[in-house]
């Protein structure tokens, strides 16, 4: 994850480009290759993870080999999520979610790789998405595979442990809520085989699907520019798209609000909220159409 990308001679960056500047650079790559991060979402409700700075503005998400390697930590994981998933799953798409889903009905939108795992650019109506991280609206065995539904968890979770979904506490970016005491909550095995359940995501240190990078590596060749929406790219899984972006001297442009982990490979970066900005750029391809 410490890998760094080769750098762009300063004077190709312009961080703080304007948005006509921005409108001009869309308007020159017809086959865009779109990466979004949790930026995209905070305008549906859904906190991100990182301050202005690229700093976590809590403790680390959970880890993967926490999660598999503990039944305690499992344990506080479903008991967090039971908490906070009705309003995780009521989030609905906002004008960033739709812009995006426009420019693909525009035709310049070769694929939409989301960091995000709330299901939230399927919902506006985009078609072409990889969800690198997977979906938190699904529940999968860690035993035999098979995947089931997070709502009919949530009924189980319900079932087994009634009256924990009163607790009120502020939505997390995992979809869970910070409770102190989870002693004596009951965690529902598979119903198939008796085994571990997992939200179907990919944790923190967890390695992503290869099939899913090697999807997103293929989109990215056929792709004539990368825009990345709402992302910091600290993580590796995100970062490594624009990293090869670069390598294959593709044009890279973001839409974020602070600092990223590639602001010196950024042709140009508009510092705004996505949900603001995204929605009159994309205007001039509807009334073009």
């Amino acid at each position: 994850m410490l890998n760094t990308a080769r750098r762009v001679p300063p004077a190709a960056c312009q961080p703080a480009a304007e948005p006509a500047a921005l409108a001009a650079w869309l308007d020159a790559q017809p086959r865009l290759f779109v990466l979004t991060g949790a930026g995209c979402s905070t305008a549906s409700g859904i906190p991100d993870y990182r301050d202005a700075d690229g700093v976590w503005r809590r403790g680390t998400p959970m880890a993967h080999r926490d999660f598999i390697g503990s039944a305690a930590r499992r344990r506080r994981y479903w008991a967090r999520s039971l908490a906070g998933w009705p309003a995780f799953a009521a989030a609905r798409p906002n004008p960033a979610h739709r812009a995006l889903a426009d420019l693909e009905r525009a035709g310049r939108i070769v694929q939409l790789v989301t960091q995000n795992v709330d299901a939230l650019h399927q919902r506006a109506g985009s078609q072409r998405v990889i969800d690198l991280h997977g979906r938190l609206d699904r529940v999968i065995c860690l035993d035999c595979g098979v995947r089931r539904s997070r709502h009919a968890l949530q009924q189980a979770l319900l079932a087994a442990n009634p009256g924990w979904d009163a607790q009120q506490a502020r939505v997390l970016p995992d979809g869970d809520v910070a409770v102190e005491d989870d002693a004596g909550f009951l965690v529902p095995a598979c119903p198939h085989c008796g085994g571990i359940l997992k939200p179907d995501v990919v944790f923190f240190g967890e390695r992503v699907p290869p099939a899913r990078v090697e999807a997103a590596f293929a989109a990215l060749s056929e792709a004539d520019a990368v825009l990345v929406v709402g992302s910091s790219l600290m993580v590796y899984s995100g970062f490594r798209f624009v990293r090869e972006a670069i390598r294959l001297g593709k044009p890279v442009a973001a839409i974020n609000l602070g600092r990223t982990r590639a602001d010196d490979l950024f042709t140009l970066r508009l510092a705004a909220d996505a949900a603001d900005a995204l929605p009159p750029l994309v205007a001039p391809f509807m009334d073009a159409g």
